[in-house]
């Protein structure tokens, strides 16, 4: 099990609802192209700082990604990354994850919550 969280580029939406339909609009533009949309500059930076905490998946010799995919940098596809964290290390990564987001400008959705973070 898994949770996912959703980063993009762009202007933080108005509130939660509205955010919940740009991120299924983005989906449908960029999830399942597999490779038309190479990640944007913004996002392949926001993969590096998350790797900088917690080593890819690929790389986890001790068990202690929180990454359920890897390269994590494969479920990006232009300005958005729909990615999945250990369900058992969801709450502290997803945390790390939405403070690195904000403090580049990047927009954080969970979508299981239906929220902004």
């Amino acid at each position: 099990m898994s949770y996912d969280l959703a980063v993009w580029e762009g202007a933080r939406p108005a509130g939660d609802v509205a955010a919940g339909r740009l991120f299924r609009e983005m989906c449908d533009r960029y999830i399942g192209t597999e490779g038309e949309h190479a990640p944007t500059d913004g996002i392949a930076r926001y993969v590096a700082a998350l790797l900088e905490r917690w080593p890819d998946l690929t790389e986890d010799e001790d068990d202690i990604s929180p990454w359920s995919t890897g390269p994590l940098i494969n479920e990006a596809s232009g300005p958005l990354i729909y990615f999945p964290v250990r369900y058992s290390m969801a709450e502290e990564a997803s945390a790390y994850a939405a403070d690195v987001a904000a403090s580049m400008g990047l927009v954080c959705y969970d979508p299981q919550a239906r929220r902004l973070r």
